[in-house]
Protein backbone atom coordinates (compact mmCIF):
# COMPACT_ATOMS: atom_id res chain seq x y z
CA UNK A 1 0.00 0.00 0.00
CA UNK A 2 1.49 3.33 -1.07
CA UNK A 3 1.69 6.03 1.57
CA UNK A 4 1.17 9.63 0.54
CA UNK A 5 3.26 11.87 2.76
CA UNK A 6 2.03 15.50 2.98
CA UNK A 7 4.31 18.17 1.58
CA UNK A 8 4.99 21.54 3.25
CA UNK A 9 2.40 24.30 2.72
CA UNK A 10 2.99 26.10 -0.57
CA UNK A 11 1.81 28.86 -2.87
CA UNK A 12 1.84 27.72 -6.50
CA UNK A 13 1.44 30.35 -9.25
CA UNK A 14 0.61 28.89 -12.67
CA UNK A 15 1.31 31.24 -15.57
CA UNK A 16 -0.69 30.28 -18.66
CA UNK A 17 -3.43 28.95 -16.40
CA UNK A 18 -6.14 28.94 -19.09
CA UNK A 19 -3.98 26.97 -21.53
CA UNK A 20 -4.37 23.34 -22.53
CA UNK A 21 -1.53 21.96 -20.37
CA UNK A 22 -2.76 23.69 -17.23
CA UNK A 23 -6.37 22.59 -17.56
CA UNK A 24 -5.67 19.12 -18.94
CA UNK A 25 -2.77 18.14 -16.66
CA UNK A 26 -1.72 20.56 -13.91
CA UNK A 27 -4.98 21.32 -12.12
CA UNK A 28 -6.24 17.70 -12.28
CA UNK A 29 -2.87 16.60 -10.87
CA UNK A 30 -3.18 19.05 -8.00
CA UNK A 31 -6.76 17.93 -7.36
CA UNK A 32 -5.71 14.29 -7.00
CA UNK A 33 -2.86 15.20 -4.65
CA UNK A 34 -5.36 17.15 -2.56
CA UNK A 35 -7.81 14.24 -2.49
CA UNK A 36 -5.02 11.93 -1.28
CA UNK A 37 -4.19 14.31 1.55
CA UNK A 38 -0.79 15.47 0.33
CA UNK A 39 -1.62 19.18 -0.01
CA UNK A 40 -1.93 21.01 3.34
CA UNK A 41 -4.95 23.28 3.84
CA UNK A 42 -2.73 26.40 4.11
CA UNK A 43 -1.67 25.97 0.49
CA UNK A 44 -2.88 28.27 -2.31
CA UNK A 45 -2.93 27.84 -6.08
CA UNK A 46 -3.08 30.99 -8.21
CA UNK A 47 -3.85 30.83 -11.91
CA UNK A 48 -2.42 33.71 -13.97
CA UNK A 49 -3.43 34.57 -17.54
CA UNK A 50 -4.48 37.50 -19.72
CA UNK A 51 -8.12 36.36 -19.95
CA UNK A 52 -10.64 38.70 -18.34
CA UNK A 53 -11.93 36.32 -15.65
CA UNK A 54 -12.66 36.44 -11.96
CA UNK A 55 -11.83 33.71 -9.46
CA UNK A 56 -15.26 32.10 -9.46
CA UNK A 57 -15.33 31.89 -13.25
CA UNK A 58 -11.85 30.38 -13.27
CA UNK A 59 -12.81 27.82 -10.62
CA UNK A 60 -15.77 26.81 -12.77
CA UNK A 61 -13.41 26.44 -15.74
CA UNK A 62 -11.11 24.16 -13.73
CA UNK A 63 -14.06 22.04 -12.56
CA UNK A 64 -15.47 21.72 -16.09
CA UNK A 65 -12.08 20.80 -17.52
CA UNK A 66 -11.93 17.84 -15.15
CA UNK A 67 -15.15 16.51 -16.63
CA UNK A 68 -13.90 17.16 -20.15
CA UNK A 69 -10.48 15.55 -19.88
CA UNK A 70 -11.27 12.79 -17.35
CA UNK A 71 -14.97 12.06 -17.84
CA UNK A 72 -14.84 8.65 -16.14
CA UNK A 73 -12.85 9.73 -13.10
CA UNK A 74 -14.50 9.00 -9.79
CA UNK A 75 -14.10 12.12 -7.66
CA UNK A 76 -15.87 13.13 -4.47
CA UNK A 77 -17.68 16.30 -5.55
CA UNK A 78 -17.68 17.72 -2.02
CA UNK A 79 -13.91 17.28 -1.77
CA UNK A 80 -13.50 18.74 -5.25
CA UNK A 81 -15.43 21.84 -4.18
CA UNK A 82 -13.20 22.01 -1.11
CA UNK A 83 -10.10 21.90 -3.33
CA UNK A 84 -11.42 24.70 -5.53
CA UNK A 85 -11.56 27.01 -2.52
CA UNK A 86 -7.75 26.93 -2.59
CA UNK A 87 -7.71 28.03 -6.25
CA UNK A 88 -7.56 31.74 -7.12
CA UNK A 89 -7.13 33.80 -10.27
CA UNK A 90 -5.10 36.90 -11.16
CA UNK A 91 -5.49 38.62 -14.53
CA UNK A 92 -2.02 39.71 -15.67
CA UNK A 93 -0.34 40.27 -18.99
CA UNK A 94 3.08 38.68 -18.52
CA UNK A 95 4.69 41.35 -20.68
CA UNK A 96 3.15 44.22 -18.68
CA UNK A 97 5.38 46.36 -16.42
CA UNK A 98 5.90 45.13 -12.87
CA UNK A 99 3.75 47.92 -11.42
CA UNK A 100 0.73 46.27 -13.08
CA UNK A 101 1.24 43.02 -11.18
CA UNK A 102 -0.62 44.13 -8.05
CA UNK A 103 -3.27 41.41 -8.50
CA UNK A 104 -0.62 38.74 -7.99
CA UNK A 105 0.89 40.60 -5.03
CA UNK A 106 -2.54 40.61 -3.37
CA UNK A 107 -3.09 36.92 -4.12
CA UNK A 108 0.21 36.03 -2.46
CA UNK A 109 -0.17 38.29 0.55
CA UNK A 110 -0.17 36.68 4.00
CA UNK A 111 1.66 33.61 2.78
CA UNK A 112 4.61 33.80 5.15
CA UNK A 113 6.15 30.38 5.63
CA UNK A 114 4.72 28.87 2.47
CA UNK A 115 7.03 27.51 -0.23
CA UNK A 116 6.58 29.84 -3.21
CA UNK A 117 6.61 28.28 -6.70
CA UNK A 118 6.15 29.85 -10.13
CA UNK A 119 5.15 27.40 -12.87
CA UNK A 120 5.67 28.80 -16.39
CA UNK A 121 3.23 26.97 -18.65
CA UNK A 122 3.77 29.56 -21.39
CA UNK A 123 5.71 30.02 -24.60
CA UNK A 124 9.48 29.86 -23.92
CA UNK A 125 9.97 33.41 -25.23
CA UNK A 126 8.16 34.64 -22.10
CA UNK A 127 10.33 32.80 -19.57
CA UNK A 128 12.92 35.55 -19.14
CA UNK A 129 10.34 38.35 -19.17
CA UNK A 130 8.25 36.68 -16.44
CA UNK A 131 11.33 36.03 -14.30
CA UNK A 132 12.39 39.67 -14.63
CA UNK A 133 8.89 40.98 -13.78
CA UNK A 134 8.74 38.73 -10.71
CA UNK A 135 12.05 40.18 -9.52
CA UNK A 136 10.99 43.79 -10.24
CA UNK A 137 7.70 43.29 -8.38
CA UNK A 138 9.53 41.85 -5.38
CA UNK A 139 7.70 38.52 -5.71
CA UNK A 140 10.75 36.33 -6.38
CA UNK A 141 12.32 35.72 -2.99
CA UNK A 142 15.71 33.95 -2.63
CA UNK A 143 13.84 30.78 -1.64
CA UNK A 144 11.30 30.92 -4.50
CA UNK A 145 11.32 28.17 -7.12
CA UNK A 146 10.59 28.35 -10.82
CA UNK A 147 9.39 25.53 -13.08
CA UNK A 148 10.18 25.71 -16.80
CA UNK A 149 8.21 23.64 -19.30
CA UNK A 150 9.97 22.28 -22.36
CA UNK A 151 11.13 23.25 -24.87
CA UNK A 152 13.78 25.52 -23.42
CA UNK A 153 14.63 27.38 -26.60
CA UNK A 154 14.87 26.03 -30.14
CA UNK A 155 18.66 25.60 -30.26
CA UNK A 156 21.70 25.89 -28.01
CA UNK A 157 21.99 29.69 -28.41
CA UNK A 158 18.36 30.44 -27.52
CA UNK A 159 18.44 27.89 -24.71
CA UNK A 160 21.46 29.57 -23.16
CA UNK A 161 19.81 32.96 -23.53
CA UNK A 162 16.75 31.71 -21.62
CA UNK A 163 18.80 29.98 -18.93
CA UNK A 164 21.01 33.06 -18.52
CA UNK A 165 17.97 35.35 -18.16
CA UNK A 166 16.13 33.10 -15.71
CA UNK A 167 19.38 32.43 -13.86
CA UNK A 168 19.80 36.13 -13.09
CA UNK A 169 16.70 35.83 -10.87
CA UNK A 170 16.58 32.17 -9.76
CA UNK A 171 19.55 30.13 -8.61
CA UNK A 172 20.19 26.79 -10.32
CA UNK A 173 19.08 24.83 -7.24
CA UNK A 174 15.73 26.65 -7.41
CA UNK A 175 15.21 26.05 -11.16
CA UNK A 176 13.17 22.98 -12.10
CA UNK A 177 13.26 22.11 -15.83
CA UNK A 178 10.43 19.67 -16.17
CA UNK A 179 10.16 16.69 -18.50
CA UNK A 180 7.02 14.79 -17.54
CA UNK A 181 8.36 11.54 -19.03
CA UNK A 182 10.82 11.35 -16.13
CA UNK A 183 7.91 11.27 -13.69
CA UNK A 184 6.37 8.11 -15.12
CA UNK A 185 6.41 5.03 -12.89
CA UNK A 186 8.03 2.79 -15.49
CA UNK A 187 10.83 5.29 -16.17
CA UNK A 188 11.71 5.43 -12.50
CA UNK A 189 11.35 1.67 -12.25
CA UNK A 190 14.11 1.36 -14.86
CA UNK A 191 16.63 2.56 -12.27
CA UNK A 192 15.28 0.10 -9.71
CA UNK A 193 15.35 -2.79 -12.18
CA UNK A 194 18.98 -2.05 -13.03
CA UNK A 195 20.47 -1.20 -9.67
CA UNK A 196 18.37 -3.26 -7.23
CA UNK A 197 18.49 -6.60 -9.09
CA UNK A 198 21.71 -8.55 -9.44
CA UNK A 199 20.05 -10.50 -12.25
CA UNK A 200 19.94 -7.42 -14.52
CA UNK A 201 22.99 -5.20 -14.06
CA UNK A 202 25.74 -7.75 -14.94
CA UNK A 203 24.22 -8.28 -18.41
CA UNK A 204 23.47 -4.59 -19.02
CA UNK A 205 26.24 -3.90 -21.54
CA UNK A 206 27.50 -4.51 -25.07
CA UNK A 207 28.56 -8.03 -24.02
CA UNK A 208 24.93 -9.17 -23.84
CA UNK A 209 22.71 -6.46 -25.36
CA UNK A 210 22.28 -6.35 -29.14
CA UNK A 211 20.46 -3.02 -29.41
CA UNK A 212 17.95 -0.71 -27.74
CA UNK A 213 14.79 0.80 -29.22
CA UNK A 214 12.99 3.83 -27.81
CA UNK A 215 9.61 4.65 -29.35
CA UNK A 216 7.28 7.53 -28.52
CA UNK A 217 4.35 7.28 -30.94
CA UNK A 218 1.32 9.55 -30.98
CA UNK A 219 -1.96 8.93 -32.78
CA UNK A 220 -2.92 12.61 -32.64
CA UNK A 221 -1.90 15.34 -35.08
CA UNK A 222 -0.90 18.91 -34.27
CA UNK A 223 -4.09 19.49 -32.25
CA UNK A 224 -4.17 23.29 -32.22
CA UNK A 225 -0.37 23.62 -31.80
CA UNK A 226 0.28 24.48 -35.44
CA UNK A 227 2.19 27.74 -34.89
CA UNK A 228 4.52 26.20 -32.33
CA UNK A 229 4.92 22.81 -33.95
CA UNK A 230 5.74 23.97 -37.46
CA UNK A 231 8.61 26.07 -36.08
CA UNK A 232 9.92 23.14 -34.07
CA UNK A 233 9.24 19.77 -35.65
CA UNK A 234 9.60 16.34 -34.10
CA UNK A 235 13.34 16.58 -33.38
CA UNK A 236 13.08 19.71 -31.24
CA UNK A 237 9.70 18.82 -29.77
CA UNK A 238 10.40 15.23 -28.71
CA UNK A 239 13.88 13.87 -29.46
CA UNK A 240 15.99 16.63 -27.88
CA UNK A 241 14.22 16.19 -24.54
CA UNK A 242 11.97 13.15 -24.01
CA UNK A 243 13.83 10.54 -26.05
CA UNK A 244 17.34 11.65 -25.06
CA UNK A 245 16.34 11.60 -21.40
CA UNK A 246 15.04 8.04 -21.78
CA UNK A 247 18.27 7.07 -23.54
CA UNK A 248 20.25 8.52 -20.63
CA UNK A 249 18.36 6.45 -18.06
CA UNK A 250 18.96 3.27 -20.06
CA UNK A 251 22.65 3.97 -20.60
CA UNK A 252 23.90 5.72 -17.44
CA UNK A 253 26.38 4.18 -15.04
CA UNK A 254 25.36 3.50 -11.46
CA UNK A 255 25.27 6.77 -9.51
CA UNK A 256 26.92 6.83 -6.10
CA UNK A 257 23.54 7.64 -4.56
CA UNK A 258 20.02 8.65 -5.53
CA UNK A 259 20.83 12.29 -4.81
CA UNK A 260 19.82 14.65 -7.59
CA UNK A 261 23.27 15.71 -8.75
CA UNK A 262 24.65 12.16 -8.61
CA UNK A 263 21.97 11.00 -11.07
CA UNK A 264 22.19 14.08 -13.28
CA UNK A 265 25.98 13.88 -13.51
CA UNK A 266 25.73 10.32 -14.85
CA UNK A 267 23.13 11.42 -17.41
CA UNK A 268 25.45 14.22 -18.53
CA UNK A 269 28.23 11.68 -19.12
CA UNK A 270 25.94 9.76 -21.50
CA UNK A 271 24.99 12.90 -23.42
CA UNK A 272 28.65 13.87 -23.68
CA UNK A 273 29.47 10.42 -25.13
CA UNK A 274 26.64 10.57 -27.68
CA UNK A 275 28.21 10.53 -31.14
CA UNK A 276 27.38 13.54 -33.32
CA UNK A 277 25.61 12.79 -36.59
CA UNK A 278 27.25 14.62 -39.48
CA UNK A 279 26.12 15.28 -43.04
CA UNK A 280 27.78 12.12 -44.36
CA UNK A 281 25.75 10.04 -41.85
CA UNK A 282 22.30 11.53 -42.52
CA UNK A 283 21.10 9.01 -45.12
CA UNK A 284 22.23 5.96 -43.17
CA UNK A 285 21.38 7.03 -39.62
CA UNK A 286 18.33 9.29 -39.81
CA UNK A 287 14.87 9.36 -41.35
CA UNK A 288 12.56 12.37 -41.44
CA UNK A 289 8.88 11.95 -42.21
CA UNK A 290 5.69 13.96 -42.63
CA UNK A 291 2.25 12.39 -42.38
CA UNK A 292 -0.19 12.39 -45.25
CA UNK A 293 -3.92 11.70 -45.22
CA UNK A 294 -4.92 8.31 -43.88
CA UNK A 295 -6.97 6.36 -41.36
CA UNK A 296 -6.38 6.62 -37.62
CA UNK A 297 -8.62 4.49 -35.43
CA UNK A 298 -10.94 3.94 -38.38
CA UNK A 299 -11.36 7.68 -38.94
CA UNK A 300 -10.08 9.47 -42.04
CA UNK A 301 -7.74 12.34 -41.16
CA UNK A 302 -6.01 15.03 -43.18
CA UNK A 303 -2.32 15.21 -43.90
CA UNK A 304 -0.06 17.61 -42.02
CA UNK A 305 0.14 20.15 -44.85
CA UNK A 306 -3.66 20.18 -45.15
CA UNK A 307 -4.08 20.68 -41.39
CA UNK A 308 -1.51 23.45 -41.41
CA UNK A 309 -2.95 25.11 -44.51
CA UNK A 310 0.36 25.76 -46.25
CA UNK A 311 3.33 23.83 -47.68
CA UNK A 312 6.10 23.06 -45.21
CA UNK A 313 9.17 20.86 -44.84
CA UNK A 314 8.76 20.40 -41.08
CA UNK A 315 9.10 16.79 -39.95
CA UNK A 316 6.36 15.09 -37.94
CA UNK A 317 8.39 11.88 -37.65
CA UNK A 318 12.03 11.20 -36.81
CA UNK A 319 13.98 7.96 -36.58
CA UNK A 320 17.63 8.08 -35.53
CA UNK A 321 20.36 5.51 -35.05
CA UNK A 322 22.21 6.94 -32.07
CA UNK A 323 25.50 5.62 -30.68
CA UNK A 324 27.10 6.08 -27.27
CA UNK A 325 30.89 6.05 -27.47
CA UNK A 326 31.94 4.59 -24.16
CA UNK A 327 33.20 1.21 -22.95
CA UNK A 328 29.80 -0.09 -21.82
CA UNK A 329 27.89 0.72 -25.02
CA UNK A 330 30.39 0.82 -27.90
CA UNK A 331 28.83 -0.95 -30.89
CA UNK A 332 25.30 -1.06 -29.42
CA UNK A 333 22.92 1.09 -31.50
CA UNK A 334 20.11 3.03 -29.81
CA UNK A 335 17.27 3.37 -32.30
CA UNK A 336 15.08 6.37 -31.46
CA UNK A 337 11.69 6.88 -33.08
CA UNK A 338 8.89 9.37 -32.59
CA UNK A 339 6.04 10.60 -34.72
CA UNK A 340 2.54 11.98 -34.94
CA UNK A 341 -0.47 10.29 -36.56
CA UNK A 342 1.04 6.85 -36.06
CA UNK A 343 -0.94 3.64 -35.70
CA UNK A 344 -1.45 3.99 -31.95
CA UNK A 345 -0.39 5.99 -28.92
CA UNK A 346 2.53 4.07 -27.50
CA UNK A 347 5.72 4.86 -25.58
CA UNK A 348 8.16 2.13 -24.70
CA UNK A 349 11.77 1.11 -24.32
CA UNK A 350 12.83 -2.23 -25.79
CA UNK A 351 16.15 -3.72 -24.72
CA UNK A 352 16.94 -6.65 -27.03
CA UNK A 353 19.58 -9.09 -25.88
CA UNK A 354 21.90 -11.04 -28.14
CA UNK A 355 20.88 -14.45 -29.43
CA UNK A 356 22.24 -17.63 -27.92
CA UNK A 357 25.69 -18.52 -29.31
CA UNK A 358 24.64 -22.03 -30.43
CA UNK A 359 21.08 -22.85 -31.66
CA UNK A 360 20.80 -26.19 -29.84
CA UNK A 361 17.03 -26.33 -30.46
CA UNK A 362 17.41 -25.66 -34.18
CA UNK A 363 17.70 -22.56 -36.31
CA UNK A 364 14.82 -20.16 -35.76
CA UNK A 365 13.67 -21.73 -32.49
CA UNK A 366 12.43 -19.06 -30.12
CA UNK A 367 13.62 -15.46 -30.31
CA UNK A 368 16.21 -13.25 -28.59
CA UNK A 369 15.24 -12.20 -25.07
CA UNK A 370 13.68 -8.76 -24.77
CA UNK A 371 12.98 -6.46 -21.85
CA UNK A 372 10.06 -4.22 -22.78
CA UNK A 373 9.22 -1.23 -20.58
CA UNK A 374 5.85 0.26 -21.51
CA UNK A 375 5.45 3.89 -20.44
CA UNK A 376 2.00 4.42 -21.93
CA UNK A 377 -0.82 3.75 -22.32
CA UNK A 378 -0.59 0.74 -19.95
CA UNK A 379 2.48 1.11 -17.77
CA UNK A 380 4.32 -2.12 -17.13
CA UNK A 381 7.38 -4.29 -17.69
CA UNK A 382 7.64 -7.48 -19.74
CA UNK A 383 10.63 -9.82 -19.94
CA UNK A 384 10.37 -12.13 -22.94
CA UNK A 385 11.89 -15.58 -22.34
CA UNK A 386 11.96 -18.75 -24.42
CA UNK A 387 10.10 -21.73 -22.96
CA UNK A 388 8.94 -25.13 -24.14
CA UNK A 389 5.49 -25.02 -25.63
CA UNK A 390 3.31 -27.59 -23.80
CA UNK A 391 2.05 -30.65 -25.63
CA UNK A 392 3.23 -33.79 -27.39
CA UNK A 393 4.78 -34.13 -30.82
CA UNK A 394 8.26 -32.83 -30.25
CA UNK A 395 9.98 -30.02 -28.44
CA UNK A 396 8.83 -26.62 -29.60
CA UNK A 397 10.33 -23.39 -28.25
CA UNK A 398 8.11 -20.32 -27.90
CA UNK A 399 8.85 -16.80 -26.54
CA UNK A 400 6.46 -15.78 -23.76
CA UNK A 401 6.53 -12.75 -21.43
CA UNK A 402 6.88 -12.50 -17.70
CA UNK A 403 4.44 -9.66 -17.20
CA UNK A 404 4.42 -6.94 -14.56
CA UNK A 405 1.35 -4.84 -15.25
CA UNK A 406 0.97 -1.88 -12.92
CA UNK A 407 -2.80 -1.99 -13.30
CA UNK A 408 -2.89 -5.65 -12.24
CA UNK A 409 -0.13 -5.62 -9.63
CA UNK A 410 -1.10 -2.41 -7.84
CA UNK A 411 -4.81 -1.96 -7.26
CA UNK A 412 -4.30 1.41 -5.58
CA UNK A 413 -4.38 4.34 -7.96
CA UNK A 414 -0.82 5.66 -8.23
CA UNK A 415 0.04 9.28 -9.07
CA UNK A 416 0.64 10.22 -12.68
CA UNK A 417 3.81 11.99 -13.83
CA UNK A 418 2.69 15.56 -13.19
CA UNK A 419 1.34 14.70 -9.74
CA UNK A 420 4.68 13.27 -8.70
CA UNK A 421 6.78 16.01 -10.25
CA UNK A 422 4.71 18.84 -8.75
CA UNK A 423 5.11 17.36 -5.28
CA UNK A 424 8.87 16.96 -5.90
CA UNK A 425 9.07 20.69 -6.69
CA UNK A 426 7.40 21.49 -3.36
CA UNK A 427 9.86 19.19 -1.57
CA UNK A 428 12.80 20.72 -3.45
CA UNK A 429 13.80 17.34 -4.93
CA UNK A 430 15.63 17.96 -8.22
CA UNK A 431 16.34 14.29 -9.08
CA UNK A 432 13.80 14.10 -11.92
CA UNK A 433 14.53 17.53 -13.38
CA UNK A 434 17.17 18.52 -15.92
CA UNK A 435 20.27 20.41 -14.90
CA UNK A 436 21.41 23.24 -17.12
CA UNK A 437 24.48 21.43 -18.45
CA UNK A 438 22.24 18.50 -19.44
CA UNK A 439 20.09 20.83 -21.53
CA UNK A 440 23.20 22.31 -23.16
CA UNK A 441 24.61 18.88 -24.03
CA UNK A 442 21.31 17.70 -25.51
CA UNK A 443 21.06 20.83 -27.68
CA UNK A 444 24.66 20.43 -28.88
CA UNK A 445 23.80 16.97 -30.21
CA UNK A 446 20.45 18.11 -31.69
CA UNK A 447 21.99 21.21 -33.28
CA UNK A 448 24.60 19.07 -35.03
CA UNK A 449 21.86 16.90 -36.52
CA UNK A 450 19.79 19.92 -37.56
CA UNK A 451 22.86 21.39 -39.26
CA UNK A 452 23.51 18.08 -41.05
CA UNK A 453 19.94 18.01 -42.35
CA UNK A 454 20.32 21.60 -43.52
CA UNK A 455 23.60 20.83 -45.28
CA UNK A 456 22.24 17.81 -47.13
CA UNK A 457 18.84 19.37 -47.89
CA UNK A 458 17.15 16.20 -46.68
CA UNK A 459 13.41 16.34 -47.29
CA UNK A 460 10.91 14.46 -45.10
CA UNK A 461 9.48 11.26 -46.57
CA UNK A 462 5.71 10.92 -46.68
CA UNK A 463 3.89 8.32 -44.60
CA UNK A 464 0.20 7.53 -44.33
CA UNK A 465 -1.53 8.64 -41.13
CA UNK A 466 -2.25 5.52 -39.11
CA UNK A 467 0.97 3.77 -40.13
CA UNK A 468 4.22 3.32 -38.21
CA UNK A 469 6.13 5.92 -40.18
CA UNK A 470 7.93 5.99 -43.52
CA UNK A 471 9.15 2.77 -45.11
CA UNK A 472 12.68 4.21 -44.93
CA UNK A 473 12.52 3.91 -41.14
CA UNK A 474 12.10 0.13 -41.39
CA UNK A 475 14.83 -0.01 -44.03
CA UNK A 476 17.26 1.77 -41.70
CA UNK A 477 17.03 -1.14 -39.26
CA UNK A 478 16.79 -3.74 -42.00
CA UNK A 479 20.24 -2.71 -43.25
CA UNK A 480 21.55 -3.67 -39.80
CA UNK A 481 19.67 -6.98 -39.83
CA UNK A 482 17.13 -5.75 -37.28
CA UNK A 483 13.46 -4.67 -37.16
CA UNK A 484 11.28 -2.33 -35.13
CA UNK A 485 9.31 -3.88 -32.28
CA UNK A 486 5.72 -3.20 -33.33
CA UNK A 487 3.39 -5.53 -31.39
CA UNK A 488 -0.21 -5.77 -32.51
Amino acid sequence: MAEFIPVPPFDLVVFGATGDLSLRKLFPALLHRYLDGQIPPQSRIVGVARSDLDTETFRRMVRESRGKFAPGACVDEARCAEFLQHVHYARIDAAAPADEWSALEQALANGAGNVRIFYLSTAPNLFVTIAQRLAEAGLATPESRIVLEKPIGRDLASSREINDGVGRVFDEHNTFRIDHYLGKETVQNLLVLRFANMLIEPVWSRAYIDHVQITVAEAIGIEGRADYYDKSGALRDMVQNHLLQLLCLVALESPNSMEADAIRTEKLKVLSALRRIEARDVAAKTVRGQYKAGLVGGQKVEGYVDELGRPTHTETFVAVKAEVDNWRWAGVPFYLRTGKRMSARRSEVVVQFKDTPVPVFGAGAGAPNKLVLRLQPDEGVRLWLNVKEPGPGGLRVKPVPLNLSYADAFTLRYPDAYERLLMDVVRGNLSLFMRRDEVDAAWMWADALLAAWEETGAEPYGYAAGSNGPTQSALMLDRDGRAWWDPE
